[in-house]
């Protein structure tokens, strides 16, 4: 059985997430042809160069026509512009879908553009890494990560399943979840962790007691590591926060409580408090390389992947 889902799959956005579906799909023979564009003319020179996508468009008219998936790979803020100006454009039948890590503006966004001819069913891949662009993809990125289907009312199951397919054939887990649910599980598990990290990252900048140069040299792990999240890109980053803003507010408000409760435990000397809290916490460390999720191996495993 072909391992083929799609015939013709238009990726509008040629990013890290987009690149890599392009060489996760080339590596599983998953579409017929996959056609491209993003809305800089550099990007769309260097897609050339490196073959990124079978054919390369200099419209958003040219890219999905005819194409049977279409994958919005835009920051979350623009997503409903790039629909409206696509939506006369889309064949019958076609399914629409994105990457946004927000769900619920997306869908309110993208869904009122959308002819009641196609299948909306937003989704989110649990993978990344701090690097952008078109040069940033590659074919693994999503092996044995989590992506996130979250088909709106009424969508056809059998359009639905096909999207499941599609990403399990990228290498991800697949889960359904509904939107409200995903915007408050990713506030605590990314959108929450990746603004304390700039912070963080920016708390370290105004410390000029410490210079730039000690910053740099003496990192240690942790510090290291909430730059890697703080390089993160700044356009996507900006629009997941005013996208997400109801459930990042109400778990920084826990985070914030948590932080004057181990604050109170390291003025008061309160030992017993401060190895209680690690504890927990280290568990869910555990869990997570437990789930496959990440290794143990020194480095955060990053030099076992080799990105």
């Amino acid at each position: 059985m072909s391992a083929q889902v799609y015939e013709k799959v238009a990726l509008i956005g040629l990013g890290l997430i987009a690149s890599s579906m392009f060489w996760g799909m080339k590596r599983g023979g998953l579409a017929g042809s996959v056609s491209g564009y993003a809305r800089s003319a550099e990007t769309r020179d260097i897609a050339r160069e490196i073959g990124l996508c079978d054919t390369v468009c200099d419209s958003l008219s040219e890219v999905v026509e005819d194409a049977d998936l279409v994958v919005l790979c835009v920051p979350v803020g623009v997503m409903g512009a790039v629909a409206a100006e696509i939506a006369p454009l889309l064949k019958p039948g076609a399914t629409v879908t994105d990457v946004g890590s927000v769900k619920a503006d997306v869908i309110a966004q993208v869904g009122p553009e959308l002819p009641d001819n196609v299948h909306f069913i937003p989704a989110h891949p649990l993978a990344g890494t701090e690097h952008s662009g078109p040069r940033s993809g590659f074919a693994e990125l999503f092996d044995n990560r989590w992506c996130l289907l979250v088909p709106v009312e009424g969508t056809d199951p059998d359009a639905t399943a096909e999207m499941r397919r599609f990403w399990e054939g990228l290498g991800a887990n697949v889960d359904e979840m509904d939107a409200e649910h995903h915007d408050l599980v990713l506030a605590v598990t990314s959108h929450a962790p990746h603004l304390i990290a700039y912070t963080m990252v920016g708390v370290a900048d105004d410390l000029r007691r410490v210079t730039d140069s000690e910053v740099i040299k003496y990192s240690a792990a942790g510090f290291r590591d909430f730059t890697r999240i703080a390089a993160s890109d700044p356009t996507m980053w900006r629009d997941v926060f005013l996208t997400n803003k109801d459930a990042t507010l109400e778990i920084l408000g826990r985070f914030t409580e948590e932080l004057f409760a181990l604050q109170r435990a390291i003025r008061q000397g309160d030992g017993d408090h401060l190895f209680d809290y690690f504890t927990r916490t280290r568990a869910i460390r555990r869990g997570i390389i437990e789930a496959g999720q990440d290794t143990d191996a020194p480095d955060f495993g990053r030099g076992a992947r080799g990105k």
